[in-house]
């Protein structure tokens, strides 16, 4: 009916003529849209072809074999692979509480494939999630600003909702103070095995930068956030922990594992400049299908070995 009511439009403002063109005309117009929507739909599937294509040759490439088992699954590229490749070195892959700080709307993060394995945690960021997601003995989010004021009191009202002690994952991830974070979390004693940090690629080794401490910043989509990869393996090293491995796909995210663990690393080089990845900023348009939220929210609801079967749908032996 809009369309009919134009066309009057059109017909009572500039004439009889105008409007026997528009008819004429509409429908190339839009055979021609859909040939570009399409065309643009077939440019994204080639572009992720040729990512994965230059995202495997540089796993396969890197002088570091801890890159090559990088995966994605609900990480943003392909952290999730890394991170399961080193709780399998390490000796913790089926049980464990993580904590992520920064993460989105839930739906694309470091520690979701953690969840799925069965482990337990919590998240704390400032944006809400895509899906509701009710606090349970397996996870709980919570919703606020991060601080140097407010983040050790966070991590113990996370931790005391789940009954234990310690982490073993930490994820960071908030584009701007980050490094401030974990050398707030260091000195509090909280250590966990792994520590995911995102550090600012465009600054190689051996330049050391961080942006000032700012509780109030917010990432401009620039250049200016978090640390550079010297400065966050100057602040670990010096806290006992060791640089395990940067992502190859998108050169966004830091592993650093605790130093009593190194022995099951002896592969991987101690030169940063062997770590160290570029800035690689570019990620799939789609992997496999859409995500779900009922994926999430089984997944985070600590029920994902499990298959409820309505009681009339049930076979009696």
């Amino acid at each position: 009916m809009k369309e009919v009511s134009n066309f009057a439009n059109v017909r009572k403002r500039f004439g009889t003529g105008i409007h026997r063109m528009l008819r004429r005309v509409l429908p190339q117009v839009r055979e021609m849209v859909d040939i570009s929507e399409q065309n643009l739909r077939e440019t994204r599937k080639l572009a992720d072809l040729v990512l994965q294509f230059q995202t495997e040759k540089l796993q396969a490439e890197h002088p570091n074999p801890i890159n090559r088992f990088g995966k994605k699954c609900f990480s943003q590229s392909d952290e999730d692979g890394i991170t399961l490749e080193i709780l399998r070195r390490i000796g913790t892959l089926d049980r464990g509480i993580y904590c992520e700080f920064g993460v989105g709307n839930g739906t694309e993060n470091n520690t979701l494939v953690l969840a799925a394995l069965g482990w337990r945690g919590f998240w704390v960021g400032g944006e809400d999630l895509a899906f509701e997601a009710t606090p349970n003995e397996s996870f709980i989010f919570l919703k606020s600003w991060i601080t140097l004021d407010n983040i050790l009191n966070l991590t113990k009202k996370g931790l005391v909702h789940l009954g234990v002690n310690g982490l073993d994952v930490v994820s960071i991830d908030l584009d701007g103070n980050d490094i401030f974070f974990v050398e707030r979390l260091l000195k509090a004693d909280i250590r966990p095995k792994l520590f995911i940090v995102e550090y600012n690629a465009k600054f190689p080794p051996p330049i050391e930068f961080s942006i000032d401490y700012d509780p109030q910043h917010q990432w401009l989509k620039d250049d200016y956030f978090g640390a550079s990869l010297a400065s966050f393996d100057k602040l670990f090293s010096a806290n006992r922990y060791r640089l395990i491995c940067c992502n190859s796909q998108t050169g966004c995210n830091a592993f650093f594992v605790d130093s009593m663990f190194e022995d099951r690393f002896a592969d991987v080089p101690r030169d940063i400049e062997k770590i160290y990845v570029e800035p690689r900023y570019h990620v799939y348009n789609a992997y496999g299908h859409g995500p779900s939220s009922k994926v999430f929210r089984k997944i985070l609801a600590g029920r994902v070995n499990e298959c409820d079967v309505p009681n009339r749908m049930r076979v009696i032996g």
